[in-house]
């Protein structure tokens, strides 16, 4: 029988690192997530068990890597993958997802890409310190957002420490101010028409030149972060709340429903309602 804990983290005013999601679970054997392509960064600590990652790269070859307790492994946002249990000794696992103007930062200082997802330590108790503080976000019902923001700075402090492909500290980026405001613009304004013209006007700079900064310290063209921020908003109204799929669509900018089905699916790779068919959570 699955044992499951999952939380949805609500608040939205922290930039540089953000929560999303966060769970546990004991899988059952061959229990599997995907093909999935993800929205966030999804990290998966193997407490016992072991599974197996297939991910997909650039050019769409995977790769296979089979993953036992005391590792882990990184989703990276864009990525097609899949992970499954073993069919003897299925995994158990803790997971966060996350964001933010520095997440792909702090992969890169901790080594961890789609071309190396999996975690490794040198010893054993490096790993029960990243398990430590993701097990406290995960059972913190009732902790605040600070709390909870603090517990994931502590454990990307544990990740870049003790990863075996951890890379050395880098400068600063005076650019990531204007991607600063960018971002907390479409946070507040995801709902409106907004266009790259009027984001890269905003923040005073020639519309080529914002599109380059933006991709260069998120990752993302900023059509694709705001695309992909409207859908993960959807995402969450779908799976904790009751309103159609068309009111949810509009909610993020989408009146037309046919529009938002289709931006949705190239998304997520299945309609809204398939999409909350799957991942509804019911309330006990």
């Amino acid at each position: 029988m699955t044992n499951l804990l999952f939380s949805v983290f609500q608040d939205e005013r922290f930039m540089d690192l953000t929560i999303y999601q966060y769970g546990y679970e004991q899988c059952e054997p061959l229990k599997s997530f995907g093909p999935y392509v993800r929205n966030n960064y999804l990290f998966h600590y193997v407490i016992s068990g072991k599974g197996t990652l297939n991910a997909n790269g650039e050019k769409g070859n995977t790769s296979h890597y089979h993953i036992s307790a005391g590792s882990g492994f990184l989703i990276e946002p864009g990525f097609v993958n899949t992970y499954y249990a073993d069919e003897e000794e299925p995994w158990e696992y803790v997971w966060v997802e996350f964001g933010g103007l520095r997440a792909k930062e702090c992969m890169e200082l901790a080594g961890l890409s789609y071309k190396a997802p999996v975690f490794t330590t040198t010893e054993p108790e490096y790993g029960d310190l990243i398990l430590k503080e993701m097990m406290t976000i995960v059972q913190s019902q009732n902790a605040s957002s600070l709390e909870l923001i603090g517990h994931l700075y502590l454990f990307f402090d544990g990740l870049i420490k003790y990863s075996i492909s951890r890379k050395q500290t880098q400068g600063g980026n005076l650019s990531e101010f204007y991607v600063r405001e960018a971002v907390v613009y479409i946070e507040h304004n995801y709902a409106e028409n907004i266009t790259v013209e009027e984001l890269a006007k905003m923040c005073k700079l020639d519309r080529s030149y914002f599109g380059k900064l933006f991709k260069k310290v998120l990752g993302q063209s900023p059509q694709e972060f705001l695309i992909h921020y409207r859908m993960a908003k959807a995402a969450d109204a779908l799976i904790v709340g009751n309103e159609s799929v068309g009111d949810i669509g509009a909610s993020v900018g989408y009146p037309n429903l046919l529009h938002f089905s289709r931006a949705f699916k190239g998304v997520y790779g299945v309609s809204p309602r398939e999409y909350r068919q799957k991942n509804k959570i019911i309330s006990r």
